[in-house]
C-alpha cells in the first residue's frame, strides 16, 4: 500500500510539474470544489469559522465564500506542487515580494541577525520557504510536521528541497533546528495561524480567545531574533505577493515582552490580513479548538 501511494503521488506531481502554471491553478480551483461537495466534516468546519469571525454575514455569503476558500485550497496546493519545480527566474515572473529594506538590503559591514517570521496559510503558504530569493544573504528555515507513511514523507522532502530551505521535523530534530539558530543569518518561518494545543497561550482572534502556539515569540527571545509576520496574498490566478509586516518587538523598555503580547501582536497582524481576503485563508482547519469568547 505505501509503495502505491508513493507512486499514485509521484505521478501526479509529474503531471502537474509538466503543465502550464495557469492550468494547473485551474484544476486545482476545479479539485476544490470537488472537495467542497464531498468533504462534509471539513465543509462544516470552514462555514462554523466563517460564521463566528463575520457574524453579519448571511447564511447565503457564508456558504458562497466557504465554496471559494475550497477552490482557493485546490488552487494554493496544485500550484504548490507547479512552484517547487520552478527556477527563481521563473518564479519571479509569477511572485512579488514585498521585505523591509533591512532584510532586503542588510548593511554590508554589520553583523547579521537572524530574522524569525511568523507566517500564515495564506494562498500558496509553500512560497514562504523560498524567502532567501527576497533575502539574498540570508538562509531560509522552516519545520515540518513528517507523513506516517516513509515513502510520501520521503517525497514531500524531495519536492520541498530544490527551493535551498533548510527544513527540520518538528518532533525528531528540535535539536538540529535549535543549532542552526545559533548561527547568524538565518530566516526561520514558523507556521503561527493554527491551534496551539494544550501548550499554546490563549489569546484572542477574531473576538474569540484560541489557542496560539508561542514558538515565534520564544525563538526570536531566545536566540535573540528579529520578529515579523509574513502573508502570501493571491494577486489573481496563479500569481502572489508575499507581504512582510513591520517588526514586531520583543523588548520593551530594555526588557523582554510577554509571548503573550508577542503573539497578541502576531494574532492582530493576521486578523487584519484575513479581513482584507478572507477567501485565501485556511478556514478548514479548527482554530478555536479550546477556545471561548472574550468576556
Amino acid at each position: 500500500m505505501d509503495w502505491l501511494l508513493y507512486s499514485v503521488a509521484k505521478c501526479l506531481i509529474l503531471v502537474l510539474q509538466a503543465l502550464p502554471l495557469d492550468l494547473v491553478a485551474r484544476l486545482g480551483r476545479q479539485g476544490g470544489r470537488l472537495a467542497y461537495s464531498l468533504d462534509a466534516r471539513h465543509r462544516r468546519v470552514a462555514r462554523n469559522n466563517i460564521a463566528r469571525c463575520f457574524p453579519d454575514l448571511s447564511p447565503e455569503a457564508v456558504r458562497d465564500l466557504a465554496r471559494e476558500s475550497f477552490r482557493r485550497i485546490g488552487e494554493s496546493y496544485a500550484c504548490g506542487v507547479k512552484t517547487a519545480s520552478m527556477s527563481a527566474a521563473q518564479l519571479s515572473q509569477v511572485l512579488e515580494w514585498v521585505v523591509p529594506d533591512e532584510l532586503a538590503h542588510p548593511p554590508a559591514d554589520a553583523p547579521l541577525t537572524s530574522v524569525v517570521v511568523a507566517v500564515g496559510h495564506f494562498s500558496n503558504f509553500e512560497l514562504y520557504v523560498h524567502s532567501n530569493l527576497a533575502c539574498l544573504r540570508f538562509q531560509s528555515v522552516s519545520t515540518y510536521r513528517g507523513l506516517p507513511q516513509a515513502s510520501l514523507n520521503r517525497l514531500m522532502r524531495d519536492l520541498r528541497k530544490t527551493s535551498g530551505c533548510l527544513f527540520f521535523e518538528r518532533r525528531s530534530e528540535g535539536a538540529k533546528l535549535r543549532a542552526a539558530m545559533r548561527q547568524s543569518g538565518m530566516i526561520l518561518g514558523l507556521a503561527s495561524d493554527q491551534d496551539g494545543g494544550d501548550r499554546g497561550v490563549q489569546l484572542p482572534f477574531f473576538g474569540h480567545m484560541c489557542s496560539t502556539s508561542p514558538a515565534a515569540a520564544l525563538f526570536a527571545l531566545r536566540y535573540g531574533c528579529r520578529l515579523y509576520t509574513a502573508v502570501c496574498c493571491r494577486v489573481r490566478l496563479a500569481r502572489w505577493r508575499i507581504e512582510f509586516g513591520p517588526e514586531i518587538p520583543t523588548h520593551e523598555h530594555g526588557a523582554p515582552r510577554s509571548t503573550a503580547a508577542i503573539m497578541s501582536d502576531v494574532n492582530a497582524a493576521f486578523e487584519v490580513a484575513v479581513r482584507r481576503d478572507p477567501a485565501s485563508w485556511f478556514w478548514v482547519h479548527n482554530r478555536w479548538k479550546r477556545g471561548r469568547p472574550v468576556a
